[in-house]
């Protein structure tokens, strides 16, 4: 089983002293955290459209055998029209990670906003036409996504479908264990409920910790995922202060699946449970 576990995002200032040393410079980071794990999803390529030059840099830093999925940009999936000259910039920039057999794939993540119709649902071919040589994975924030006719409709456009781990809140994507593609994705969101329409600051949404148990009714939905699949990723989005980091090791762990890289000596992690909410039910589809 190819089970590769990350973080969505490295690059974040607070989390030196809970992942990161005090000491560590933003220049540093990339390579720290290819320490502990092996993939990373690159998510400032949402808000900035990437350049070729960072990504070849990016390559650099890191060891053989580690990889990178990389987030479309706003334009491709939060402008509600299609913009051909993004498309083409953004596939430039991918050419490095692509040439260093470092590129995992692309999410495409949505907004709620993104309704299921006819209209977007041939956005979602145009998006496959559009990046056709590099694997795409999709992910749906409204849960009018959840049917047989919109899975059916990635597996024959080679989408992969986004599994996600985030609050029990009506119209939200519930937690539905899928597979389109030959590889299979899952996003840890975090479950604050309270945060996630109602907040001051962004970071407030993704502010929770899970506990052992909640990690823990996830092993079998990954083992099937990966199972039927040629890769299967995890992230953890659960991003404030280093608390993506911490689930992450702690999935590893559950799943049998060490880390390559090992903790040093100096290792600043708690691995304790913190349990924050009771477990809640992972819907396997058959």
């Amino acid at each position: 089983m190819d089970i590769r576990i990350g973080t969505s995002g490295f690059s974040y200032d607070d989390w030196k002293g809970h992942f990161y040393p005090l000491s560590v410079k933003r220049s540093e980071m990339l390579e720290f955290y290819a320490r502990y794990f092996r993939t990373v999803e690159i998510n400032s390529t949402y808000y900035g459209m990437p350049r070729r030059e960072t990504m070849q840099q990016m390559t650099r830093r890191v060891p053989e055998g580690f990889d990178f999925v990389v987030k479309a940009h706003q334009d491709f999936t939060h402008s509600g029209t299609f913009l051909p000259e993004s498309f083409a910039q953004f596939r430039v920039a991918l050419e490095p990670l692509q040439e260093a057999a470092m590129l995992g794939g692309v999410l495409a993540q949505f907004p709620w906003s993104f309704r299921r119709t006819p209209e977007n649902e041939q956005f979602l071919a145009t998006l496959r036409r559009e990046l056709s040589e590099i694997p795409v994975v999709v992910e749906f924030r409204n849960a009018e996504w959840v049917a047989d006719e919109t899975f059916n409709r990635l597996r024959d456009l080679r989408l992969g479908f986004c599994c996600v781990d985030e609050p029990r809140l009506k119209g939200l994507m519930p937690r539905v264990v899928e597979t389109t593609a030959p590889v299979s994705y899952v996003r840890f969101h975090g479950r604050n409920a309270k945060k996630w329409w109602q907040h001051e600051h962004a970071y407030e949404r993704y502010d929770y910790l899970y506990s052992q148990e909640q990690l823990h009714e996830w092993v079998a939905p990954v083992q099937s995922l990966a199972a039927g699949t040629e890769r299967t990723y995890l992230f953890f989005n659960n991003h404030y202060e280093g608390q993506a980091g911490q689930n992450a090791r702690q999935i590893a762990e559950l799943l049998g699946q060490p880390l390559p890289w090992p903790a040093p000596a100096q290792e600043t992690l708690d691995l304790t449970p913190d349990a924050q909410s009771s477990p809640a039910v992972v819907t396997q589809r058959k």
